[in-house]
């Protein structure tokens, strides 16, 4: 299982729009056979930051993400609404551990 946290932040007047992409992505993401979950979360005390919180079954599953038509839409939509370049960093969990996912062979 691989989690993925992509912080961004993005200029005041593109965060109608950025929302508007980014929801329509999220939709789009949890039918991928890759992905187990997909969130999308604004900052409480600064609504122009973002964390995209994304679970893939494994590396293969993020990789076949960005191959997407929709993920390629979204990017070239909010490239230019941001404020700073995206940030995502990879995770691996350890609690709490998903059943058979989590053991390893003995």
């Amino acid at each position: 299982m691989l989690v993925v946290c992509v912080y961004v932040h993005v200029k005041p007047e593109g965060r109608e729009q950025f929302i508007q992409a980014t929801l329509e992505n999220a939709r789009q993401t949890i039918g991928e056979p890759g992905n187990l979950r997909f969130d999308v979360l604004q900052q409480a005390d600064d609504p122009n930051r973002f964390i995209l919180y994304e679970v893939y079954r494994d590396q293969a599953g993020a990789d076949a993400h960005k191959q997407t038509a929709h993920y390629a839409k979204w990017r070239d939509t909010v490239a230019p609404l941001m404020a700073e370049p995206r940030k995502g960093v990879a995770h691996v969990p350890l609690f709490p551990q998903q059943a058979e996912q989590w053991k390893t062979p003995s």
